[in-house]
C-alpha cells in the first residue's frame, strides 16, 4: 500500500509543479511499476473473442476447446441469428452490449492501427470486430427491425451447461418502430460506423455497407425514440438513450465527414453532461472525447463537450480536486463492486485515447482545479492500471487468465469449466453441469486464455471462486476496453514475438 500511496504523491507533486513549468519528464513518472510483455497481453486479450464466439466455427478457430453451437438461432421467426458473440459466462447473445464491445475494438483498431500490426495482430482484431458486425448486419432485418436478443436470460441462468450442448430456449428479442429501443438501435449504429472505418482500406464494399446501414439505424433509433427494456434484468438503460444518440452521430461523422451529422452533435450538446464512468451503459464520455478531437480541429461549438470531457479526466486523476473515482490501496480505480474491472479498463482506455489527442493538436494538458496534467502524466497514470490488470497488485496476480504465472483458475464461464466436447463428447446436462462442475472446487478443465474477470473488491481482495460472478466472470466488452488500453503501451517495451501456431499446446485447450 506504501509503494502506491508514494506513486499517487509523485503524480500529485507533478501535478502542481507542472504549472509552474516544473512538470517531470515522461520518463520519470512512470515508475509505478515495470513494463510488461504488453504484445502478449494484446493477443491474449484478442485471443478471448474467439473463445466467446456463437455459431459455426471457421477453419482458422485456434481456439481448440469451443465447438459449433446454436446453429439455429432465429429459426423461431425464419430469419438468421447465428453468430455473433455469447456475452460472458453464460450463452444468451445480448445485443446492446455485443454493439458496444465491436465499437470499442474498432475503436482500437482505428487509434492503434500501427502499434497492434507491429506484432502481427491486426488480422486477428479484424475477424473479432467483423464476427460482432456480422451478426449486427443480420440482426437488422428491415430500417425499423432490430433483433436485440437471442436465449431466454432468466432460463439460461439456471442452467449450466456448454453452449455446444445448450438446449434452453433461445427465445428472440427485438425492436420496431412500435416497440423501440433507441439504447440498441444507436449503439448499433456506433459499432458499424466505427466498423467502416476500420475496414475502409482493406474491404470498402463491406466498409461501405456497414456505413448504409449504420445510417439506417441511427434514423430509425433517432425516429422512434424510447428507452431499451428488452434485456432487463441482465441490461436495463440507466443514463437513457441521449448519450447513445450523441455517441453513433458522433462516429458516424468521422466515419462520413457529412457535416448534418456534426450538426446533430453541436445541436443536442446540451444532452452532454459531466460523467464518472464509461460502459455500456454510459457512452456520454465516448462521444465527448471523439468530439474534443473535433474542437481542437477548430470547431469550436463544441466547448461544452471539450469541457464535459475534462471533467471525466478530473474525476478520476490523482491529485485533482475534483475527483470522483478513487481507488482502492493498490491504486485501482474503483467505481463500483460488479465487474469493477469494466469501468477501470474503459477509463483507461479514455485517458490513453485522450491524452493522445491532446498530444496530436500540441495541446500541453489540462486543468483540474489547482492542478495541471500533462498528455505524459495522464497516459502514466493510465499505465498503472494497465499494469495493476497484469499484475502489479497486491495479490500479486494478473486478472488476465492465462498472463503470467498466478491468474484466475476458477472463471464463472460455462464453456471453460466443463471438459471439452472434443474430449468429452457425452452431453452434459444442466443438472449436471451444476452439480459436478458448477461445484466443483478444481479449477476448470479449459484454460479460458485472455479472459479479464470482474476483479477484486474495494480492498484489493480477490477470491479465486466460480460461485463469485460479480468478480470472477469475464465480459466481452471489458476485454474490448482491455485491448485499446494495453494497445497504447506496446511502444513500452520491445514487443517479443508472438508464438501462437500451436495453440494445441496451450492451457487453453489441455482440457483433458
Amino acid at each position: 500500500m506504501g509503494y502506491y500511496w508514494v506513486v499517487s504523491c509523485v503524480l500529485l507533486w507533478c501535478a502542481v509543479v507542472g504549472r509552474n513549468g516544473l512538470a517531470m519528464r515522461n520518463e520519470e513518472i512512470m515508475i509505478s511499476s515495470d513494463n510488461y510483455d504488453y504484445a502478449d497481453a494484446l493477443g491474449k486479450s484478442i485471443l478471448f473473442f474467439e473463445g466467446q464466439r456463437s455459431g459455426k466455427l471457421p477453419t482458422s478457430q485456434r481456439v481448440k476447446w469451443r465447438g459449433d453451437s446454436a446453429l439455429s438461432d432465429g429459426k423461431l421467426q425464419n430469419v438468421n441469428l447465428i453468430g455473433g458473440y455469447y456475452d460472458a459466462g453464460d450463452n444468451v447473445k445480448f445485443g446492446w452490449p455485443m454493439a458496444f464491445t465491436v465499437t470499442l475494438l474498432s475503436w482500437a483498431a482505428v487509434e492503434y492501427e500501427n502499434e497492434i500490426s507491429s506484432v502481427n495482430q491486426l488480422d486477428y482484431l479484424h475477424s473479432a470486430i467483423r464476427w460482432g458486425a456480422d451478426f449486427i448486419l443480420q440482426a437488422h432485418t428491415s430500417p425499423t427491425t432490430l433483433f436485440t436478443q437471442v436465449g431466454d436470460g432468466n432460463a439460461d441462468h439456471q442452467c449450466w451447461e456448454r453452449p455446444e450442448d445448450m438446449d434452453t430456449p433461445r427465445t428472440l428479442y427485438k425492436i420496431d418502430a412500435n416497440s423501440p429501443g433507441t439504447e440498441a438501435a444507436a449503439e448499433s449504429a456506433a459499432a458499424l460506423s466505427a466498423a467502416s472505418i476500420v475496414f475502409n482500406k482493406t474491404d470498402a464494399n463491406y466498409s461501405s455497407r456497414l456505413l448504409t446501414q449504420s445510417k439506417s439505424l441511427f434514423d430509425f433509433a433517432d425516429k422512434y425514440r424510447g428507452s431499451y427494456s428488452g434485456s432487463c434484468p441482465f441490461y436495463c438503460s440507466y443514463s437513457g438513450y441521449q448519450d447513445e444518440l450523441l455517441w453513433a452521430a458522433s462516429w458516424l461523422y468521422k466515419a462520413s465527414g457529412e457535416s448534418e451529422f456534426l450538426s446533430y452533435t453541436i445541436d443536442n450538446q446540451g444532452w452532454s453532461r459531466a460523467v464518472t464512468e464509461f460502459s455500456w451503459d454510459n457512452k456520454f464520455v465516448g462521444a465527448q472525447t471523439l468530439l474534443t478531437e473535433e474542437f481542437y480541429g477548430g470547431k469550436k461549438d463544441l466547448a461544452k463537450i471539450k469541457s464535459d470531457a475534462e471533467s471525466f479526466i478530473c474525476a478520476v486523476m490523482p491529485g485533482s480536486s475534483s475527483r470522483q473515482i478513487h481507488p482502492t490501496p493498490g491504486g485501482l480505480l474503483y467505481t463500483r463492486d460488479s465487474s469493477n474491472l469494466q469501468y477501470a479498463t474503459s477509463s483507461t482506455m479514455v485517458l490513453f485515447i485522450f491524452s493522445k489527442i491532446l498530444d496530436r493538436n500540441h495541446i500541453d494538458g489540462i486543468n483540474c482545479g489547482s492542478a495541471h496534467f500533462a498528455p505524459s502524466q495522464i497516459r502514466a497514470f493510465a499505465k498503472t492500471q494497465v499494469d495493476y490488470i497484469l499484475g502489479n497488485n497486491p495479490m500479486k496476480m494478473s486478472y488476465m487468465v492465462g498472463f503470467g504465472s498466478k491468474y484466475p483458475k476458477q472463471l464463472h464461464h460455462r464453456g471453460s469449466s466443463i471438459p471439452s466436447i472434443k474430449v468429452h463428447p457425452a452431453k452434459v446436462g444442466c443438472n449436471d453441469g451444476q452439480s459436478e462442475y458448477y461445484s466443483s472446487p478444481n479449477p476448470n478443465p479449459n484454460t479460458h486464455m485472455g479472459a479479464i474477470v470482474g476483479g477484486p473488491d474495494s480492498n484489493d481482495r480477490f477470491n479465486d471462486e466460480r460461485s463469485d460472478y460479480s468478480h470472477s466472470e469475464p465480459t466481452t466488452y471489458m476485454n474490448a476496453a482491455f485491448v485499446g488500453s494495453v494497445a497504447a503501451l506496446l511502444g513500452e517495451t520491445e514487443p517479443r514475438s508472438l508464438q501462437f501456431p500451436q495453440i494445441d499446446d496451450w492451457k487453453a485447450n489441455e482440457a483433458d
